[in-house]
């Protein structure tokens, strides 16, 4: 039926007839885990030690990097066991509770990303009430809302997945677990799970990005009400690291379902090579576009390193 595995079980896919150079394609794979954990960990710790970053845009920051972290985490050990050491099975259990946190961290972020908007909306339309309406207290409302959006919504269509019988081949097609790719191996009615993900995107990443679009429709507005170029520059100069964050997320998640959705011909190839740009090249990006654009991370970073040399 399908080698070295029990019916408890599923086989994760590596790169498929490209077996004998798995090992040389986990290298770049191996540079990316590491510089993304390194880098959104480096964004964590400044956040934390940096008085100067203790402001409701830092701290939306840290958010979108624990998320980054949560999804990599998540992800890249099954994807460098299965291309290092050929390791494929995993068990059903793990398999879904993957999936869960996959998809959790992805709608979380997309959450993140608009709290993030909002922050800008207040701070360049309201900047005289910024502090009064985005408190401490109000961040952490806003944070736990959006962590709770993301884990409670994926709960419906995760949880059936236990108790289905699994009765066609139990080979996955990618490293890792996804939804949409266990329910094809499902014996049972599954028109729950097929319809309830779409009203879920719908309701989450188009709902999010609209929020965004228009966001940054009134955040123009308002920056060309500004009368001075130099005052009109510095307003939009701060938008620039979210937006550019914004397209990196959006553009990979659009790129993704249209290669799911109407690329049927398309070369498997390509469905997995997509699948990985949308889980590395967002949270590989993220502290990248913040480091680049923004002037207090840069001298944050400075600063904290200066520190922990002259600590030793």
């Amino acid at each position: 039926m399908w080698p070295n595995s029990s019916s408890s079980s599923f086989l994760l896919t590596g790169f498929p007839g490209w077996e004998a150079v798995h090992h040389w394609i986990s290298t770049p794979f191996f540079f990316i885990y590491i510089s993304i954990l390194l880098s959104n960990s480096t964004l964590l710790l400044l956040v934390k030690e940096d008085h100067n970053l203790h402001e409701p845009m830092y701290y939306f920051l840290a958010m979108l990097a624990a998320t980054d972290l949560g999804l990599t985490l998540t992800t890249m050990p099954t994807v460098l066991r299965v291309l290092w050491l050929d390791h494929r099975e995993i068990g059903k259990a793990a398999c879904f509770s993957q999936a869960y946190f996959i998809h959790s961290l992805a709608f979380v972020e997309s959450g993140v990303l608009l709290a993030m908007a909002y922050d800008r909306f207040i701070a360049i339309c309201h900047p005289l009430r910024y502090t009064s309406i985005l408190t401490n207290n109000q961040v952490l409302k806003i944070g736990l809302g959006v962590l709770m959006r993301g884990f409670v919504s994926v709960i419906p269509p995760i949880l059936p997945l236990y108790f289905f019988p699994y009765c066609h081949s139990h080979v996955l097609s990618h490293a890792f677990c996804l939804h949409q790719d266990v329910i094809k191996l499902a014996c049972a009615d599954t028109t729950f799970n097929r319809l309830y993900p779409v009203v879920l995107v719908v309701l989450i990443f188009v709902l999010d990005s609209l929020i965004i679009l228009i966001s940054y429709v009134l955040i123009l507005k308002s920056v060309l009400s500004i009368a001075s170029k130099e005052e009109r520059a510095k307003a939009l100069n701060t938008c620039v690291s979210h937006i550019c964050c914004v397209l990196v997320f959006y553009v990979t998640v659009i790129g993704l379902s249209l290669i799911h959705r109407f690329g049927k011909q398309v070369p498997h190839i390509v469905h997995l090579t997509m699948s990985y740009v949308y889980f590395l090249f967002p949270p590989l990006m993220n502290p990248v576009i913040y480091s680049v654009k923004t002037k207090q991370i840069q001298s944050g970073i400075l600063r904290l390193f200066t520190t922990r040399r002259a600590e030793v």
